[in-house]
């Protein structure tokens, strides 16, 4: 079935799929970054834990470097880890619910092709709105 013949109900479905497996590219794409500056972030800390306390540190700030204190810099990357932290738990959920959302358009577009029904979804509620979207 070429999509020239397919419904415009399905046509939709898929498009509505489509978007879902976008969004969770996109979505497993920012887990990746999170989790590549959790690990950078752990090991500045594990570096910056070794100096002594009275060692001159330096952190970025754009392209050059600032003279900073050990304490501050630690503070700041604990800071920065509890923001990873918060943001990789965020996305662990949206990622769990597109992948739900995911498999029930899956299942909903072959329920589709099987009935087969031309021109409209089978099986649909009945609404009692005019305007089924909300």
């Amino acid at each position: 079935m070429s999509s020239g013949q397919m419904p415009p109900w399905l046509q939709e479905q898929l498009m509505k799929m489509q978007q879902s497996q976008q969004n969770l590219q996109a979505i497993m794409q920012q887990k990746q970054q999170i989790e590549m500056e959790k690990i950078e972030i752990e090991k500045s800390l594990e570096e910056l834990k070794k100096a002594l306390d009275e060692d001159i540190v330096y952190k970025h700030a754009g392209s050059i470097l600032l003279k900073s204190t050990k304490k501050e810099l630690i503070e700041e990357l604990e800071e920065r880890g509890e923001l990873t932290k918060t943001r990789s738990t965020v996305l662990e959920k949206q990622e769990n619910r597109l992948k739900e959302t995911l498999k029930e358009q899956e299942t909903k577009i072959t329920e589709m092709m099987k009935s087969g029904t031309p021109g409209s979804p089978p099986n649909t509620e009945v609404s009692t709105s005019d305007n089924p979207r909300k």
